[in-house]
């Protein structure tokens, strides 16, 4: 004997909410149930796992590190202790710029020049960064100890609890000093550097952590004026932000003249050769004119155009490394 079951109703789900959250489930990400669906997937992920590391900024302290390795060696060290010092650092300042997005993933949703991340999107969890920035450390560590030294494993790891510690948790918030004392974190490289190839700390080294350290202020201060309301909006007091730009615009002149100062010292301290000194004094005059350009826009009342400062201040830490690592080898 057969029944006939009675239809049932069937109330349709209530509409989907657009969230961060559910744009970042699988279902969104790519269709499952198909290779091609789950090889989108894992690259979007892999993509936003990458993102975490912030990889321009890598490249930027890794710009430092070999040339340092150079002068340290004074020739060209081994090709397989470049390569083990570089992906380690990689690893250890991937883990320190991750951990970072993870304290500061609630500001990274208000400014517009962060609101791209990975953890504002929600292409990667919260505890899924914390892990993977814990985890990159301890790789970082045990390459640099085992297969390089453990100075330089002491160095990177002193290095991420720097920035993530003093700079993101203890200043960044809190004062507009952050950048002046947190941005030490990103010399250490200089330093990673030189003791991967002596196991030690050279005055070199030290020096060289000085320019960086000493170029750090002009750099991102031209930035943050550029971003400036979103500092304010996300209650981040960088200077320029706390303070009249007249007096952001000279204190980049006073950190300008002092950075170019200092990398004139590496001359008679590191016996760094008549090329890098010319080159050191050539580009360093250039930064000047352009430290000097701002704070006469700025004192004339016309547009900072700071960009134009920042731009030039990589393409100056480019130059000056490069002339670091060439003239050892002249």
């Amino acid at each position: 004997m057969s029944t006939v079951s009675e239809p049932v109703a069937v109330t349709p789900p209530p509409p989907a909410v657009t969230t961060p959250a559910t744009l970042a489930t699988p279902a969104t990400l790519a269709p499952a149930g198909t290779d091609g669906g789950r090889l989108g997937f894992a690259l979007a992920k892999a993509r936003a796992y990458i993102a975490l590391t912030k990889p321009r900024i890598i490249e930027l302290l890794l710009i430092t590190t070999i040339p340092v390795m150079i002068l340290a060696d004074r020739g060209l060290p081994s090709l397989w202790l470049i390569v083990v010092t570089l992906v380690a650092g990689t690893l250890s300042a991937g883990s320190a710029n991750t951990i970072n997005c993870y304290v500061d993933r609630d500001i990274d949703e208000i400014m517009a020049r962060t609101k791209r991340r990975p953890l504002v999107k929600a292409t990667v969890s919260p505890v899924e960064a914390l892990w993977f920035g814990i985890a990159l450390g301890i790789v970082s560590t045990l390459l640099f100890g085992l297969l390089v030294n453990w100075p330089s494993a002491l160095l990177a790891d002193g290095a991420i609890l720097f920035y993530v510690f003093v700079y993101t948790l203890g200043l960044k918030r809190r004062t507009p000093s952050n950048i002046v004392i947190g941005g030490a974190a990103g010399c250490f490289p200089v330093l990673i550097g030189w003791s991967a190839v002596t196991g030690t700390v050279g005055w070199g080294a030290v020096v060289l952590f000085g320019v960086v350290f000493f170029w750090t202020p002009p750099h991102f201060w031209a930035l943050a004026i550029k971003f400036k309301d979103d500092y304010a909006a996300a209650g981040v007091p960088m200077l320029p932000v706390v303070a009249p730009l007249r007096e952001v615009a000279r204190k980049i002149l006073i950190y300008s003249y002092v950075m170019v100062a200092t990398s004139v010292v590496l001359y008679p301290v590191a016996d760094a050769g008549l090329v890098y000194l010319a080159v050191a004094v050539v580009v360093g005059a250039w930064f000047l004119l352009e430290a000097h350009r701002l704070s006469r826009r700025v004192a004339r009342g016309e547009p900072a155009r700071p960009m134009r400062l920042f731009h030039y201040s990589i393409t100056y830490l480019t130059i000056l490394f490069l002339a670091v690592a060439v003239s050892p080898l002249l």
